[in-house]
């Protein structure tokens, strides 16, 4: 199990059914940015004088606004508009969990003028659903990374719990007493969350939601108990002690939130992490 969850959460890059890598098409030229905006000054010369692009582009982002994918799309688009000249139109397809968004995309133009956000949903889809409307891997084309990260797993202020050992033996205590919010049926959250439970070994009960930000407004007004957002969507929050965060997912502590232990510290062996990227219609010419 624990090397399946490495292979769905943290792989960065997405082949075909022969092993290769899907052709990484010339539109890099403005998108490879994404994986490293600093290291590239020189990029509104090149776009400059390229006839790419001519018009808006849609950069389409499978969940709704308030989540960490919609934060991500919001940031690529400001920063590719500013150094391109052209509009980057965030279009929030949520629903299905990413299938929707993710099919509307495959069903586009391949002419450069539509993007997605991809990342572990849409991995974890390509195994999680036995019939779909298209093949991720071979529709969907990757240009770049973009980032990596950690969940981290939180709690409304409500619950006693101040400790991940803590909270587990409440839950063990009050088995099914405790909701657990995804952002959908097969996110990573939602993924990330079941891994907890099964190694933890405690009955919580899952709430699916439309996206990370109707999971963080429930989560945040009480409805449910525990969630495990990545740490762009949830660190505010955190900060401002509106959620308690009682872990984080990776292997070693982030900087940004020294004093918060890993999952691991406790529950020996887990992790969990996401990944996000963007991708094309396959087809789309370089």
């Amino acid at each position: 199990m624990k090397n399946r969850k490495r292979e769905i959460c943290t792989s960065g890059s997405v082949r075909d059914e022969d092993g290769q890598p899907p052709h990484l098409l010339g539109r890099r030229r403005f998108l490879h940015l994404a994986a490293g905006l600093a290291a590239l000054p020189a990029l509104p010369r090149l776009a400059e004088a390229q006839a790419y692009p001519t018009r808006p582009i849609k950069l389409v982002a499978p969940f709704p606004p308030g989540g960490s994918i919609d934060l991500t799309a919001r940031l690529i688009g400001q920063w590719l508009t500013e150094r391109l000249g052209q509009q980057f139109v965030i279009d929030n397809r949520p629903g299905g969990g990413t299938n929707i968004g993710t099919e509307a995309v495959v069903r586009a133009s391949p002419d450069g003028y539509t993007l997605l956000i991809v990342g572990t949903s849409q991995a974890i889809n390509a195994t999680l659903y036995d019939k779909l409307n298209f093949h991720f891997i071979r529709d969907i084309a990757p240009v770049a990374g973009v980032l990596r990260g950690p969940y981290v797993m939180v709690v409304n202020p409500s619950v006693l719990a101040k400790s991940v050992p803590e909270f587990i033996a409440y839950a063990k205590a009050n088995p099914r007493k405790l909701n657990m919010a995804s952002a959908g049926t097969g996110t990573g959250s939602h993924i990330a969350g079941e891994l907890f439970k099964m190694m933890a070994g405690v009955n919580l009960v899952h709430v699916p939601y439309r996206g990370a930000g109707p999971a963080l407004t429930d989560l945040l007004g009480g409805q449910v108990q525990v969630y495990f957002p990545s740490t762009p969507a949830s660190i505010e929050h955190i900060r401002a002690g509106r959620l308690r965060a009682l872990a984080v997912t990776a292997e070693t502590r982030l900087d940004v939130l020294p004093d918060i232990p890993t999952v691991a510290e406790f529950v020996s062996g887990y992790e969990a992490s996401f990944w996000f990227g963007v991708g094309v219609p396959k087809d789309t010419p370089g």
